[in-house]
């Protein structure tokens, strides 16, 4: 009982490490989107002639 005990202690910072390293990694890592490049869109449509309050 206690090896294992003393195991899940063991493991327990290298998972957590992995876990917040994976999130890391996925937020500061390269790009995965696979959108196209739509470049500049045009405006269209007319600014209002009067302000609103």
């Amino acid at each position: 009982m206690s090896l294992i005990r003393w195991q899940t202690i063991k493991e327990l910072p290298q998972s957590v490490i992995r876990y917040i390293s994976g999130a890391v990694t996925r937020i500061f890592g390269l790009n995965d989107d696979d959108y196209p490049a739509t470049g500049v869109q045009p405006f269209e449509g007319d600014p209002p002639d009067e302000r609103h309050p």
